[in-house]
């Protein structure tokens, strides 16, 4: 893998001979949900078809079929007359998503160009209102070598405090309970036993969160691993559903902003991947963090911001915000 590129969506490591994909969720309000499918469908091409309740699917554009839909737990509350009464009032802040098939990096810039038809109608995001939390959600295909996705969930441990500085999360999206960073307990038990097992890896994430709501949850990936497993270890383990994908929850959604792309999300899990692939690197920031540690004991405030100056100066050229 090279270290740089000057594609606004540079390709995953090439993963036994073929590209890795990575399916989209775009979070905005201002517009409604069917508002949505037909700007999905004069941009991408297709036919918009109801698919269920505040749901519909968009069939043969040029990158698939993509879903519009209400955000899932209040679409699925929202049968009852009264509460459909209140979701209409609150719309400004339930936000729609826009959930597409698993895309190349070379479908990216079509996906790109929908953004912009949305931010066009009037579609919102995350720091266009007080109480918005509107995130990109990307969920990159795992490697087909375990060990590949081992260390890809050890980098990003190491990582995430930085990646919070380099791509600021929105105030409220931190004030609210979706995408909080992992436990340092959590990052000690990886660093401890680098290169575990996806088996192992499980039973040290179950031991250190229960809880979906991280700036990368991989409680997808755990059940698509061992779905039997998963569902005796997990409480109300059968309401999530499997993917052999990350689920990448951490990048404000900035719809509306006229300088805004989906390549600042994609560019932020870049540089997990790029870490990744730098193994010496790795293993340099894990004995730097077994080292701070010891002698930053809580990290809370001004440890996190000093951690993530540490990991700015090993990333070297890999600190830049963009991936380009």
């Amino acid at each position: 893998m090279t270290h740089r590129s000057n594609l606004p969506f540079p390709p995953f490591p090439v993963d036994a001979g073929s590209e890795r994909r990575c399916g989209v969720e775009i979070e905005f309000s201002g517009l409604t949900e069917l508002d949505a499918a037909k700007i999905v469908a004069r941009t991408l091409g297709g036919e918009v078809v109801e698919s269920g309740h505040r749901t519909y699917d968009i069939r043969n554009t040029a990158i698939g079929t993509l879903k519009v839909e209400l955000d899932t737990a209040l679409r699925k509350a929202s049968a009852r007359p009264l509460i459909e009464m209140g979701l209409d009032l609150a719309r400004r802040v339930v936000p729609v998503e826009v959930i597409t098939p698993p895309l190349t990096p070379k479908e990216m810039p079509l996906l790109d160009s929908l953004r912009e038809a949305l931010r066009k109608e009037g579609a919102q995001g995350s720091r266009d209102g007080l109480f918005f939390g509107f995130g990109v959600h990307l969920n990159p295909e795992i490697p087909s070598d375990p060990l590949d996705s081992s260390r890809l969930i050890l980098a990003y441990g190491l990582i995430e405090d930085w990646l919070r500085a380099t791509y600021p999360v929105d105030t409220t999206r931190r004030w609210m309970p979706f995408v909080t960073p992992w436990p340092h307990s959590l990052v000690d038990a990886l660093v401890s036993v680098p290169d575990a097992s996806l088996d192992d890896l499980f039973s040290i994430y179950s031991d250190h969160t229960e809880t979906r709501n991280h700036g990368l949850d991989l409680m997808p990936l755990f059940r698509h691993l061992d779905p039997d497993r998963f569902d005796v270890v997990v409480a109300g383990g059968e309401s999530v559903s499997a993917r052999p994908a990350f689920h990448f929850r951490l990048p404000d959604c900035r719809i509306d902003e006229a300088g805004w792309s989906l390549a600042e999300p994609w560019a932020c899990w870049w540089q997990v991947e790029r870490l990744a692939q730098r193994t010496e690197l790795l293993w340099t920031l894990c004995d730097d963090w077994q080292a701070f540690r010891y002698a930053t004991r809580p990290m809370r405030g001004e440890a996190r911001d000093a951690w993530a100056d540490q990991v700015a100066l090993r990333m070297g050229d890999g600190g830049q915000k963009s991936a380009a």
